[in-house]
């Protein structure tokens, strides 16, 4: 192993990303779910290719639809997701199991160790959840780490609960964004990606960086 390797691999820390995607059944209409998918997927290809000389960007996906929510992916090193299984559209919007999830994830220090710099958690949603949420969220804001977490949100279209996602995000540079179409969800996407990228590079990877949305005339979107 070279001296560079050596330098990388005792110093970098990780940088938790946590995604809690909403893969309600009402996620299958107007190309909703595949503007998910091609978001998700194509920020954990950028991760993938990250420098890890200061932070080691890790990923965590979470879904929330069926009757269930699931721990899609465990928090995993982005430079070892080779490949990303698109996400299918159905069922209810059981938020407050995903929100658990993301509490218990952070909140235990064999998944998360101390030395990781605060996580950034991004939720997506559609719709008002239907199972019992509130105790969840609660518990995940104020938790003694959960609480000093990066939160990103994003609503999309017209039915989706804004005051409760207005609540989660708590960057006052990044409130909540408002997707009207399926090229403002992968816009969302990619801001985050720069967001996060742009962090993990800079000399204090613990200070989040503004999330500036494209412009709709500047991406590629395509299916």
């Amino acid at each position: 192993m070279s001296e560079l390797k050596k330098f990388q691999v005792q110093t970098a820390r990780p940088l938790p990303i946590i995604v809690l995607a909403d893969t309600s059944g009402s996620m299958s209409v107007d190309g909703k779910i595949e503007a998910l998918n091609k978001g998700l997927k194509d920020m954990i290809n950028s991760f993938a290719g990250e420098s890890r000389l200061r932070a080691e960007l890790q990923v965590s996906l979470i879904t929330f639809g069926g009757s269930q929510a699931e721990l899609n992916l465990p928090l995993t090193p982005a430079h070892q997701l080779k490949s990303f299984t698109p996400l299918v559209a159905d069922g209810m919007t059981p938020l407050g199991g995903a929100l658990t999830l993301a509490c218990d994830m952070i909140e235990d220090k064999d998944c998360i160790p101390s030395r990781a710099y605060k996580p950034v958690i991004v939720l997506a949603s559609d719709g008002y959840p239907n199972d019992d949420w509130q105790g969840p969220f609660a518990r995940l804001i104020n938790g003694e780490r959960s609480s000093k977490a990066t939160r990103f949100a994003m609503a999309i279209g017209t039915d989706a609960d804004e005051a409760m996602l207005g609540d989660f995000a708590n960057d006052p540079e990044a409130p909540l964004f408002r997707a009207e179409n399926a090229g403002d969800i992968y816009r969302f996407f990619r801001a985050v990606t720069m967001s996060v990228s742009a962090r993990s590079q800079s000399a204090t990877p613990n200070q989040s960086t503004p999330l500036q949305i494209p412009s709709a005339d500047d991406q590629d979107w395509e299916f």
